[in-house]
Parts: structure tokens; sequence; C-alpha cells
């Protein structure tokens, strides 16, 4: 059930976000559009009452579970930038702004933009973690919360390889494609 409302989340993550940039551009009423935005993150409350009813419940902790911690994490650390993202796109499609594909960064401005990812990831895992443990604390049984250590661990190896790959574009920076002259 769990896993359904968590598809659900996502669902109505982006569908407040599609609405509330389609008021805002399509219709020009700014403030219903900021406050459809706004509500996002009710949505990832409305996960955690869920994941922490079902475990109160006395459900075994599962993959499930720990995903819903994740996605709090990942909505919190990188949903302004996502919100950004769709919105610089939303201005592109219905007011005429700039082609968000044309602004691709190169050199030390796409190095400086993945360290930046990077540190969201590490503050999506920090929130993702703390949720975690928080509930391995509070349900107080191992034998029902492992799978979260593991989930931890694993989230953390790969927070690791991202952080190589992000570094590694301050060595080997991302070239700017050759022009073709002709």
């Amino acid at each position: 059930m769990v896993a359904y409302f968590i598809i659900a989340c996502e669902i109505a993550f982006w569908i407040f976000v599609a609405a509330g940039l389609s008021v805002r551009y399509m219709l020009g009423m700014k403030r219903l559009g900021l406050a459809l935005l706004a509500a996002t993150p009710i949505v990832d409350v409305l996960l955690l009452v869920a994941t922490v009813v079902d475990l109160q419940r006395g459900a075994t902790a599962s993959m499930v579970h720990g995903i819903a911690a994740i996605y709090i994490g990942v909505s919190i650390a990188f949903g302004h930038h996502m919100i950004a993202w769709a919105d610089r796109y939303f201005q592109y499609w219905f007011r005429g702004g700039e082609n968000p594909r044309r602004n691709k960064l190169y050199g030390r401005e796409h190095a400086r933009n993945e360290r930046i990812g990077w540190v969201r990831h590490l503050l999506a895992w920090s929130i993702g973690s703390a949720l975690l443990y928080t509930m391995i604390w509070w349900i107080g049984d191992p034998a029902r919360t492992e799978v979260f250590s593991g989930l931890i661990r694993v989230w953390a190896m790969v927070l690791g390889i991202d952080l190589v790959i992000s570094i590694s574009y301050s060595f080997w920076p991302r070239k700017a494609p050759a022009k073709n002259i002709g």
C-alpha cells in the first residue's frame, strides 16, 4: 500500500508543479500559481505520515518505506531546483523565453555546477539518512529495520561515486563542441 502511495506522491508533486506553472504562465494568475507550487511540500508530509503510520501498525520496514525517506530527502534537496528547471521550460514554451537547451555549461562552470549538484545530493542523503536513523531508533527493533541500515550504506556508496564523478570534471572539464566551419 505504501508503494502505491509513494507513486501517487511523485505524481502529485509533478501535478502541483505543472498546475502551478500552467496557472502562472497560461492564465497569468501568479499568486494562485505560487500557492500551487508551495503545496508541493505538503505531498512530502503526507508521505512521511503514511510511512510512519504503516510502521506504527507493526509493518516490517521494507525497501518501500526506505524509498519514502529517500524521496523526502531528494524532494527537499532538489525540489526547488526541479521546479526552477520546469519554470525555465514553461517560460520558453509560453512566454518566448530563452531555450534552456542552449544554456549547456562547459569548462569551469560545468565543473562548479556538478560540485553544487553533489552538495545537493549530500543534503538529500543527510536528510534521508536522518529519517531512516530516526525510524530505526523509533521502532527499536533491529530485526524489523535492518533494511534501512543497508539502504543507508548503499546510498552512501552511490554518494561516494557521485563525488568522484563530480570532482573529475574539475580535472577533466567538459569541452564545448567544436563549431562546424563550412
